[in-house]
């Protein structure tokens, strides 16, 4: 049976039949619990969670898996997209080197994991979480940690605790580079459609823009950004909305690659060319980009790279290991192709 690693407050390391006389449940029940078994009554299971967090337990590490043992767990809010197949390929690519195998979990569009999902992860368990958009509550974070189940972040939708790992890109130099793009091809009138407004990365691409806006000395019109979601329906009911205005903008910056297509069949269904009466600029370079018709302009987001390390690193993790960075950002990069061009006279 797992020993914990950690002293309690009085220094006396606990054992699991010394939580159980504590808590007033028997040896196996508190397995059940470490386990993360459903046949433990929810007040019960409340108390030993109680007790293993303030005693700070932490299950030993197992050692290393074997080559061709192990999981890793791939969290996504919402699968379904390009955008999700590649950093899947780079989490994939990754886990195979390290003949480690990779199972895919969906939050059917929730940002933070529920209970049935934490349940089946402690009972499964893995050698390592990865969660995409996504982010654990304190109390699930203490869970995982206390069954020794490391975990990283990519593309955090938030601010996250300065102890948990996280792989992402430079979100805001994105949309500075965006937009810097269509302001030096003469644009002035320049509209936003944002991800959600409340996930980090959404609002650092605003911020971006913003800041891309003022630098050229021209005024934020808060009526020229949009917030939708990263997809297609986004791109295209907003698109609308904006092509459609009397003072339309000649040149729009799309959240995502994705947000960019909606905007493109906008266009066209308004009668408007791309780029000659609109330039649009999207964002991540998914492979379909260079095959819309225009050519799409937009930032490439390494999504494959974001995949990869945050893969390298959890299964540091695994292994004991201290990785040499515990927050990356990746660089982005603007890609210009057919769809953008200076304003219409």
């Amino acid at each position: 049976m797992a020993q914990p690693t950690s002293a309690t407050a009085h220094g006396a390391v606990p054992t699991i039949a010394q939580i159980a006389r504590e808590v007033g449940v028997s040896v196996p029940t508190v397995s059940k619990v470490l386990n993360g078994r459903s046949d433990v009554a929810p007040a019960t299971r409340a108390r030993v969670e109680e007790a293993l967090t303030r005693h700070r337990y932490r299950r030993r590490r197992q050692a290393a898996p074997t080559q061709g043992a192990g999981l890793v767990d791939l969290v996504f809010h919402r699968l379904g997209s390009t955008w999700s197949m590649e950093i899947i390929r780079g989490v994939e690519q990754a886990a195979a080197a390290a003949r480690t195998s990779v199972i895919l979990s969906e939050l059917g569009g929730e940002h933070r994991p529920p209970r049935a999902w934490l349940e089946t992860t402690l009972a499964r368990p893995p050698v390592g979480v990865l969660l995409v958009a996504s982010r654990l509550t304190p109390a699930q974070q203490s869970m995982l940690e206390s069954r020794a189940i490391p975990f990283v972040v990519i593309d955090t939708d938030g601010e996250p605790p300065a102890d948990v790992p996280t792989v992402g890109s430079d979100n805001w130099n994105g949309g500075l580079a965006a937009t810097r793009h269509l302001l030096e091809l003469g644009h002035r009138r320049i509209a936003a459609i944002s991800g959600p407004a409340d996930m980090l990365c959404s609002r650092a691409r605003v911020d971006g823009y913003r800041s891309a806006l003022a630098e050229a000395g021209v005024a934020f019109d808060p009526d020229l950004v949009r917030i939708g979601n990263f997809y297609v329906e986004a791109g295209y009911s907003e698109g609308l909305r904006l092509l459609s205005a009397p003072d339309r903008p000649t040149g729009i910056f799309a959240g995502s690659d994705m947000q960019a297509l909606g905007v493109l069949r906008a266009a066209l269904e308004l009668g408007l060319r791309v780029p000659d009466d609109v330039s649009v600029v999207g964002y991540d370079d998914l492979p379909l980009a260079q095959w819309t018709g225009p050519a799409l302009t937009t930032v490439r987001q390494p999504l494959s790279e974001m995949g990869a390390i945050a893969t390298r690193m959890v299964l540091e993790l695994a292994a004991g290991e201290t990785p040499l960075m515990r927050r990356v950002n990746l660089a982005t990069e603007l890609v210009v192709r057919e769809s953008t061009a200076p304003p219409p006279r």
